[in-house]
């Protein structure tokens, strides 16, 4: 049976590398479906969907920077010396007689830095898979790979840098005030109502607990793909090198660490003051969680060269958000401000019930996050239409938000777009490990299913 689930998602892989295009691609014929439905289905003129797109195409910028600094500082936090020092001592921890105790810490190091941070997890976990592999020579690369990927398929949008949780909860957000046409909410949603909230903790032990027992059932005793020691150390991260320095002005100017320490102090105060006055839950946004990576990140460098270096590389990799969000912010547009949002809605009302509805929400979040593997904007795409539709039927918005979030998370075991990283630095292909990989991500849908099926409808 194991072996049947395993050739099921290898031809799975080989048929997305197959018809899936690349994600910009994804995102025009999205584009192109949601001008479809607005003229065909909610009757909306050509000219008029056109000019919808067109008005929503900017209103998405701020919340785009959000997420690419985001990125940014947590690859400055991961790319600095003490991190990769850290990340050497820990992967001495297991036995190296003893594999699964490697799968385990992969698991776990995932599940903690997915709750923590969802680009931290994915940096993170690629620059540890590597240590691990030196020091646990006898553990299976394939099953490593998927223990470093665990947080983001299980974990990441229920803990603290969850985008659609954090985006309800951030002041002036678009969903709230819109640049044209009605809000979506009409209220905030504070993280202490959300992420916080006694279900979704629940559902975050359950199921990084489902996909950690299952991760370690999957270790095969024979036939283990492993990596020889001239491969390992040949992608083995090395910490960051710095130029000598320069006896100039300019120079001087670059290695003086006071220049670090003022940062700090005005990124870090602002955050301790804002937490201590209004409280953790209005407090925590997409701002505040940007605030504290970046003051870390200033900290754990300690010099502004080392620090704006290891910005630029990390700056690489937001290439995706900062090119596709507009696009998407033109869909978000269209849903918005035409009555397509209106018309979907209806629609999503009339196939599901109030306590059906959770289950829906999940099974669509989740097959639209392999087209769209963004949980933040795939949020602004579809919340114009999911929430009013939930709360015609009763269901809550949090309980909205929840049921969209597991479904974001669940498939990212399947989605081949965020291990990238790590498959690039192990020097894997994602049809190496997805066999693996959709088989915790089977034990989690199911186990999400019965979630779904408990979620009170009004959280």
């Amino acid at each position: 049976m194991i072996e049947w689930f395993r050739h099921l998602g290898a031809s799975l892989s080989r048929f997305t590398e197959r018809w899936v295009p690349d994600s910009w691609v994804i995102c025009m014929v999205l584009t192109a479906a949601a001008l479809l439905l607005a003229v065909a289905g909610a009757g909306v003129g050509v000219e008029s969907a056109v000019l919808a797109w067109g008005t929503g195409m900017w209103t998405l910028l701020e919340l785009a920077m959000q997420f690419a600094i985001a990125m940014v500082a947590s690859h400055a936090c991961v790319s600095s010396r003490p991190v990769h020092r850290l990340l050497d001592r820990i992967a001495r921890i297991p036995d190296p007689e003893r594999p699964l105790q490697a799968v385990l810490l992969a698991g776990l190091f995932s599940l903690v830095t997915g709750y923590l941070n969802w680009a931290f997890c994915i940096v993170g976990g690629a620059l540890f898979i590597p240590f691990l592999c030196r020091h646990n020579p006898k553990a299976d690369v394939r099953i490593l790979i998927v223990g470093a990927y665990l947080g983001m398929g299980t974990v990441w949008h229920c803990g603290l840098s969850a985008s659609a949780p954090l985006i309800m909860a951030t002041p002036g957000n678009p969903l709230l005030e819109p640049v044209a046409g009605q809000p979506v909410v009409d209220r905030l949603l504070p993280v202490t109502q959300t992420l916080f909230n006694p279900f979704n903790l629940i559902y975050m032990f359950g199921i990084a607990t489902v996909g950690l027992a299952t991760l370690l059932l999957l270790h095969p005793r024979r036939g283990r793909v492993t990596l020889t020691r001239e491969r390992v150390e040949a992608i083995l991260p090395q910490p960051p090198r710095l130029p000598e320095r320069v006896s100039t002005p300019a120079g001087t100017l670059e290695h003086f660490r006071g220049w670090v320490v003022l940062a700090v102090v005005l990124i870090l105060y602002p955050l301790g003051h804002t937490l201590v006055t209004r409280g953790f839950g209005t407090a925590w946004t997409i701002n505040g969680y940007n605030m504290l990576f970046l003051g870390a990140a200033l900290l754990l460098h300690g010099r502004p060269d080392s620090f704006v270096r290891a910005c630029r590389k990390g700056a690489a990799a937001t290439w995706g958000i900062i090119l596709q969000f507009p696009f998407y912010a033109g869909i978000f547009g269209v849903m918005n401000n035409t009555t397509l949002g209106a018309w979907l809605g209806e629609l999503f009302a009339r196939l599901a019930s109030a306590d059906t509805y959770p289950i829906v929400i999940y099974v669509y979040s989740g097959f639209m996050n392999l087209f769209v593997p963004s949980g933040g904007s795939k949020w602004m795409i579809e919340a114009p239409f999911l929430i009013p539709a939930g709360e015609e039927l009763g269901v809550s918005v949090t309980t909205i938000l929840l049921s969209y979030s597991y479904g974001d998370t669940t498939t990212n075991l399947i989605q081949p777009f965020w291990a990238i990283p790590i498959l690039s630095l192990t020097r894997m292909r994602f049809g190496d490990v997805v066999g693996y990989s959709s088989l915790v991500g089977l034990a989690c849908f199911f186990f999400s299913l019965i979630a779904m099926l408990l979620i009170p409808i009004r959280l």
